[in-house]
């Protein structure tokens, strides 16, 4: 099956939607494995974006009260609990010098120097927030994901028998977004950093753009009707600072700043931990070669895509309209020429 590139050719997302002179283009590289399944990403989103309440319904699924990417929801972390694999060694947490974001600034202060949005200390070098230093010198993390289920405390009996995978998704505002092809309304649109975006005051609620998603990612709220999802805090991002979920994050499992960077980071990231023992350590999204482009917002995961409800090979659904417009138009003009050829065959 061809990629999407091979049917619409490289692309920059924001200088092929019209901007000039463009900022780098900004995302998300979200690192499963030192997700503690706190919330905090989703409930910050809803504060900052102003998102309905959700999730009060227990769904009796392990710990996961929201269930999904929703309108009303527009960060969901997962937790999916499985059999330990055979000879799997918990990641690198707490207390080591290759964990996540050693000697690597933090999310907040890399993409639009957002220093003073995280704070400051006057004994750390200029624009390296707090949590930098802290997590580069080995964060007492609150948990490990997969060495404890959550609740129990670390003087409680632990269990080897099983992990728990915990994962925080969000829109992945891919490369070649099937939703902004669909929208009729122009209600879609590319920003200058490359994400996208639904403008509700001009949603007309079709949903053609949740039909496209090749994620799922978008959906309507029952009570307008109008599309919703992740805008990676497209207000925040014009003022200079850190989208809200990855402010947020205690770990910094979610980190913010030029795709390019964190395309580089993820890769050093899945490096230390194959060296320390952990081969299932995979990225997901970060391929700009792959069916949608590549996303802008990725993830380290430590199974398969299908285990976090992630297709394996995402394609853009809007992948042949080239083809079928051009074939639309042969057909016209041959209907046409058939039409004129009977017409004047008929006049003479």
């Amino acid at each position: 099956m061809p990629d999407a590139n091979s049917l619409y050719g490289p692309l920059d997302p924001a200088p092929d939607a019209g901007w000039e002179a463009a900022p780098p283009r900004m995302g998300f590289f979200t690192d499963t494995s030192v997700c503690i399944g706190c919330k905090a990403c989703e409930v910050a989103c809803k504060e900052w974006n102003g998102v309905p309440d959700s999730g009060f319904d227990l769904l009796g699924m392990s710990y996961d009260n929201t269930g999904a990417l929703t309108a009303n929801s527009w960060r969901h972390v997962a937790f999916i609990e499985q059999p330990r694999p055979a000879g799997h060694r918990t990641p690198p947490f707490a207390g080591d010098p290759t964990g996540p974001a050693a000697g690597s600034p933090a999310s907040a202060a890399v993409g639009a120097g957002t220093a003073t949005d995280t704070g400051t200390n006057p004994g750390l070098p200029p624009g390296r927030p707090e949590s930098a230093a802290r997590m580069s010198t080995g964060p007492e993390f609150l948990g490990m994901p997969g060495a404890q289920p959550p609740g129990r405390g670390a003087g409680a009996e632990s269990r080897s028998d099983f992990r728990w995978l915990m994962m925080s998704d969000v829109c992945k505002h891919c490369t070649h977004a099937a939703c902004l092809d669909v929208c009729p309304t122009g209600s879609l649109f590319r920003t200058e950093f490359g994400t996208v975006v639904v403008q509700e005051d001009i949603c007309n609620g079709c949903g053609y753009c949740i039909s496209a998603c090749p994620y799922g990612v978008i959906d309507q709220r029952k009570d307008d009707g109008r599309a919703w999802k992740c805008t990676l805090c497209y207000d925040r991002l014009g003022a200079g600072m850190t989208p809200a979920c990855a402010q947020a994050c205690p770990t910094e499992s979610i980190q913010y700043g030029p795709l390019d960077e964190l395309r580089d980071r993820a890769a050093q990231r899945v490096a230390t931990l194959h060296e320390r023992g952990v081969p299932e350590a995979r990225l997901y999204g970060h391929d700009p070669t792959d069916g949608v482009g590549g996303d802008g917002a990725f993830f380290l995961l430590l199974d398969e895509p299908e285990v976090y409800g992630l297709p394996p090979d995402p394609v853009v659904t809007t992948r042949d309209l080239p083809q079928m417009w051009k074939r639309a138009g042969l057909a016209a003009l041959a209907m046409a020429a058939a039409t004129v050829a009977a017409f004047v065959g008929g006049s003479s």
